[in-house]
């Protein structure tokens, strides 16, 4: 379970970059507006299943699938390519 720090709107405003860093770190921030809970700040889900997972289950099922060099580095590939900056188009 995630650590809860209470924020005003206040101090959200002031360090939103710090505020930022804690979600990271795993911390759930919980944002009041005269001392009432407005907002939570979590981090995030990863989408999908790690591929340990997936492995796993291949092997529960007796999977005749494996893991061959080139299909790791097509999965390190894809993950690399998913953690870009997405950098949409100007609206100018």
């Amino acid at each position: 379970m995630a650590t809860t720090v209470h924020m005003s709107e206040a101090e959200l405003a002031r360090d939103l970059h710090a505020a930022l860093a804690k979600v990271q770190q795993g911390l759930e921030i919980v944002i009041e507006q005269n001392h009432q809970p407005v907002a939570i700040l979590k981090p995030s889900k990863p989408i999908g299943r790690p591929i340990s997972e997936v492995l796993a289950d291949l092997e529960s099922r007796n999977s005749p699938a494996i893991m061959d060099d080139d299909f790791a580095h097509d999965i390190e590939e894809g993950i690399k390519a998913n953690r870009q900056p997405w950098n949409p188009a100007s609206w100018e």
